[in-house]
């Protein structure tokens, strides 16, 4: 198989149709009244501001706007703002650093340094807000995260994974920045640096120290059963990163993952009893 950028390339209309489709048959047959989303300001949050909008109108969508004392950025807030102006998004501005202070002081030894916990009790701070706002409004909760980012498991559990449907969940990001241009985002919008915003100057690019371009061909061959060696070769990469990308992608999987447990009863939830959501 040839890897290259085409390989990637999509109906740009024919994706946000039926990606509107999904959130609107969701929404009708859970009864919820609306969306409560995320607005970060960046790519993927942008995007999904412009397909719930256009599914179930801007005046259903609440974005929350989320920031903290370590990584609040006002271009963030003025493009989150920008966003939700174009696409008629109802917005709240919550300041989530006053529950952070005290999560911080009542953990026992709570350690200031790991950077890493530290910044996972930030996501997971953010998905109570947006819970509380969905539950309050008798809305569901909509994730913004894309196929990238969850194969690489590139997230907090029970953080910003934290949702009731994922709309852009199997495109990878190179992707949904393209969605991202033809819904109308201004390109500084759909090209925008990615960042989870656990800590300052934090950029995923870096962390996971790889474009996305490469990063979604490599992962496209392995969705095509692909092996590393194969994938090297067309990509005239080194073998070893891209298996070292593979056991990323793999250790991550209890990430992917929810109710797991043992087999014992002749039906399990979650595994093989499993019902239609409209029941």
């Amino acid at each position: 198989m040839k890897l290259g950028p085409a390989i990637l390339e999509i109906d740009l209309a024919e994706t946000a149709k039926r990606v509107t489709r999904f959130i609107k048959e969701y929404i009708e047959s859970s009864g919820a009244e609306g969306i409560v989303i995320g607005l970060s300001g960046g790519v993927d949050s942008n995007t999904i501001a412009a397909l719930t909008s256009q599914a179930i109108g801007g005046n259903k969508v609440l974005g929350l706007l989320l920031p903290e004392e370590e990584t609040q950025s006002q271009k963030d807030i003025e493009d989150a703002t920008i966003v939700a102006e174009k696409f008629g998004l109802k917005t709240q501005f919550c300041d989530i650093t006053p529950v952070l202070r005290s999560f911080y002081k009542s953990i026992p030894n709570f350690d200031q340094s790991d950077r890493i916990c530290k910044g996972n009790v930030k996501a997971r701070t953010r998905m109570i807000f947006l819970y509380y706002y969905a539950n309050k409004l008798n809305r569901i909760v909509c994730g913004s995260s894309d196929k990238s980012e969850t194969m690489m498991g590139y997230f907090t559990k029970w953080g910003d994974v934290a949702a009731d449907i994922y709309p852009i969940i199997d495109l990878y990001k190179t992707q949904v920045r393209k969605v991202a241009g033809y819904l109308g985002l201004p390109e500084e919008l759909a090209t925008k640096a990615s960042t989870p915003a656990l800590w300052p100057k934090q950029l995923a690019e870096t962390e996971l120290g790889i474009r996305y371009e490469m990063l979604d061909l490599i992962l496209y061959g392995f969705e095509m059963f692909m092996d590393a060696e194969e994938i090297a070769r067309e990509l005239k990469i080194g073998k070893e990163f891209v298996e070292g990308i593979k056991k990323r992608w793999l250790k991550s999987e209890h990430k992917r993952r929810v109710l797991m447990g043992p087999k014992i009863g002749y039906r399990t939830v979650g595994a093989d009893f499993r019902l239609p959501r409209s029941i």
